[in-house]
């Protein structure tokens, strides 16, 4: 005896389907929006790549703190070119990749970032103090016996001291400000002569803010020189037009895809389709809010990982055909269907999913994109895979919809 079917659960399942494809608009909708979605790299926004080496100088060695100050300056000078989003990452032990999306005056920016840091230390009279050639050491530093907030300690070299003695002496009770680069980062009064060369800048801040600090006045002896090992300015209109090809390319891929699912498995690749619906809008948001940039490789990693969410359903799909080929009730085929294709999806996305742990911690720049974009696809796709076509066909099947292998293709 057929099921009977049964309207209320047929206009749920309608219903849900509906809130599922138009959220699907809605996320591509505002993933498209190139002000407000998602991130584009480089590749896709047009702008300016640059990778600086930094070279040893001095007696200092080139180490990570060495390579951290270096980005500190630099990120702070591509701030008065007022570019948004800019990237600017240590690339290996000492290299920094630039990415400075949508940047009008190329010259200027490469102006700007190769310059020689400069950090000065100026009167109340305007008069140059010392500069960060006479800083030995500058840290945060903690010390509840004197204050409950951390404080910065700094210590100058015999000259430095010598010099900063006779400011503070002339300065009492009066400001100094330190700049790096012309920008004013502190301003501290003098509440002693200083002799010693060793001073202390204090504040309301926490211990954050003061390591931040002490990171930007050590920025200002920065011990390294910056080679420029590569530069590439990339239009914007060929980022924008390769961009909308490789979206009109998964869009096709997307709707053929759609089509043979719906013409092999019939109304079970109609409920896919639906699944894979919710899963690009989730991807979408998932690209929209966490802190990732799209990039062309990215956009790969994101089609193949559509790829390996259709796979999830063909698995699941077949094995309910077995099942029902076995003799098995259709309810009862979707049930064990499910739970065999279980553990070969998760074995396959599993492994992938390492793979993809061990690219993004290996690799740098659009590789680490691509791994992005595809470990969240891979998440986005299992969920939707297990979870959300399971609800789905079972709504259908008490909706009194599935009532023969029919719905996977079987005849019968």
């Amino acid at each position: 005896m057929k099921p009977e079917i049964k309207p209320g659960r047929v206009v749920i399942l309608i219903v849900l389907s509906l809130l599922i494809i138009v959220s699907g608009y809605w996320a591509f909708v505002n993933a498209a929006d190139r002000e407000h979605g998602i991130k584009r790299g480089l590749d896709i926004a047009g702008g300016l790549y640059v990778l600086l080496e930094a070279v040893e100088t001095g007696d200092q060695e080139l180490d990570a703190d060495a390579i951290e100050r270096a980005i500190t300056v630099i990120r702070m000078r591509v701030d008065e070119l007022g570019v948004a989003e800019p990237i600017i990452a240590a690339q290996g032990d000492n290299r920094i990749r630039i990415e400075l999306p949508d940047l009008d005056d190329v010259e200027q920016a490469r102006n700007i970032i190769g310059r020689t840091a400069m950090l000065r230390f100026i009167g109340p009279d305007g008069v140059e103090i010392v500069t960060g050639a006479h800083l030995i050491s500058a840290r945060a530093e903690r010390a509840p016996e004197f204050t409950p907030y951390p404080f910065v300690s700094i210590e100058f070299d015999q000259e430095g001291a010598r010099l900063f003695a006779e400011a503070t002496g002339k300065f009492l009770n009066q400001p100094i400000a330190i700049v790096l680069d012309d920008e004013l980062i502190s301003q501290p009064t003098v509440r002693a002569v200083i002799t010693d060369g060793k001073a202390t800048i204090e504040g309301t801040f926490g211990i954050e803010e003061a390591a931040n600090l002490a990171l930007l006045l050590r920025s200002g002896s920065l011990p390294v020189e910056l080679r420029e090992l590569e530069s590439r300015l990339i239009g914007p209109t060929l980022g924008q037009r390769t961009e909308e090809i490789a979206v009109y390319a998964a869009g096709i891929g997307l709707i053929l895809v759609l089509l043979f699912m719906v013409i092999y498995y019939r109304g079970a690749g109609l409920i896919a389709g639906v699944a894979l619906i919710f899963y690009l809008s989730l991807v979408l948001w998932a690209l929209n809010y966490l802190p990732t940039t799209l990039t062309l490789p990215g956009i790969a990693g994101l089609i193949l990982s559509i790829g390996m969410a259709v796979d999830a359903n063909v698995i699941i799909f077949e094995r309910i055909k077995d099942e029902l080929r076995s003799g098995r009730t259709p309810r009862s085929a979707m049930e064990s269907g499910f739970q065999r294709a279980f553990r070969a999806i998760l074995d396959a996305n599993v492994t992938t999913l390492i793979v993809t742990i061990v690219l993004f911690s290996l690799a740098s720049g659009p590789v680490r994109g691509f791994a992005v974009t595809l470990f969240i696809g891979i998440i986005c796709s299992m969920f939707t895979a297990i979870v959300l076509t399971r609800l789905l066909m079972r709504l259908a099947f008490k909706a009194g919809m599935i009532n023969s292998g029919a719905y996977v293709g079987v005849k019968g």
